[in-house]
């Protein structure tokens, strides 16, 4: 069972097909400035598209990352 904070596999399935860091973070149970330092490292568990300064993370890599787990 999720804890308030972090959703379920069945709740990020029905996510739109790119999400937010914040909630890309929430899923894996880090902080967002954790998330934003991977992927400025480039060391991202997930795929995440840049448009500038903003990222963006697919949803169907952290639902295979998760699936995994």
């Amino acid at each position: 069972m999720a804890t308030p904070d972090k959703p379920t596999l069945a709740e990020i399935r029905a996510w739109p097909a790119t999400i937010g860091v914040p909630d890309a973070a929430k899923a894996l149970g880090v902080s967002k400035s954790h998330m934003h330092a991977l992927i400025k490292r480039g060391e991202s568990p997930v795929r995440t598209l840049s448009f500038g300064a903003r990222h963006r993370v697919v949803t169907a890599d952290l639902i295979r990352l998760l699936e995994a787990a």
